[in-house]
């Protein structure tokens, strides 16, 4: 079997349609040539197949249950449960990372453990916690062995990630991590490159400050001085929207 083939029997058996571009090869979804846009479309469509309210109607009640009853991946099959976010579904601010860990599958919550204490610690320093944000992910299913997230599995998630955006509406958003960066902002630039600035959310035009995972922070110590540049960035930010 080819690779072209292997690819579209992965997306067939996600029921993620592969779309096609004018003068342009079939792009898979949540690959380098598509937008969030059309991932979102693309689950959208599974989902009116399947004769279910699109995730785009959904309230946070209704949003929370098809997450956590979601199959539209295999990462269902391996997850313990679906991690779907916490905090203030009227924050000021979003934090969203890349995928649950071990300990996040566990407990059901984003950003715990070791790596969640660090957050903790970067939110106190910046004058709040993780009760007045709220905190989210790409994806809300623990990828086996801590591995990114592969391009079907974000298009899959990024519908319900996008509802929570909407239903938020933040201020500005901190984008924690290489696959948060650029996966929202459409960019194949390293997390060096992009943060130190503020960006516009595509398809949102909210405010958005690129920062290292707290993951990698442990293993890299000396670069938290860099994070507390971006935490005042987003402090900036946010008070220049008042």
């Amino acid at each position: 079997m080819t690779e072209e083939a292997r690819r579209k029997a992965y997306l067939q058996a996600l029921n993620i349609p592969a779309w096609q571009l004018r003068s342009a090869p079939v792009v898979e979804p949540g690959g380098p040539q598509e937008t969030a846009a059309e991932a979102n479309q693309s689950v959208e469509g599974a989902d009116s197949a399947a004769d279910r309210p699109p995730v785009a109607t959904l309230d946070w009640s209704a949003l929370r249950e098809r997450v956590m009853q979601c199959q539209a991946c295999p990462l269902h099959a391996t997850r313990t449960q679906g991690v779907f976010g916490v905090g203030n579904t009227q924050a000021e601010w979003m934090l969203i990372g890349e995928a649950p860990g071990a300990e996040e599958d566990r407990q059901g919550e984003p950003f715990v453990g070791r790596a969640g204490q660090l957050l903790d610690a970067m939110l106190a320093a910046a004058g709040t916690d993780r009760q007045k944000v709220y905190i989210a992910n790409i994806i809300k299913s623990r990828p086996p062995d801590n591995r990114d997230p592969q391009p079907g599995e974000i298009a899959a998630c990024l519908p319900y990630l996008r509802r929570q955006i909407e239903l938020i509406s933040p201020r500005v958003i901190m984008l924690v991590g290489r696959v948060a960066a650029q996966t929202l902002l459409e960019s194949t630039a390293a997390v060096g490159r992009l943060r130190g600035q503020v960006h516009r959310l595509p398809g949102f035009a909210i405010p958005a400050v690129v920062t290292y995972h707290p993951a990698y922070l442990l293993r890299s110590p000396l670069e938290k001085r860099k994070v507390w540049d971006d935490l005042r960035l987003l402090r900036r930010t946010l008070e220049s929207t008042s």
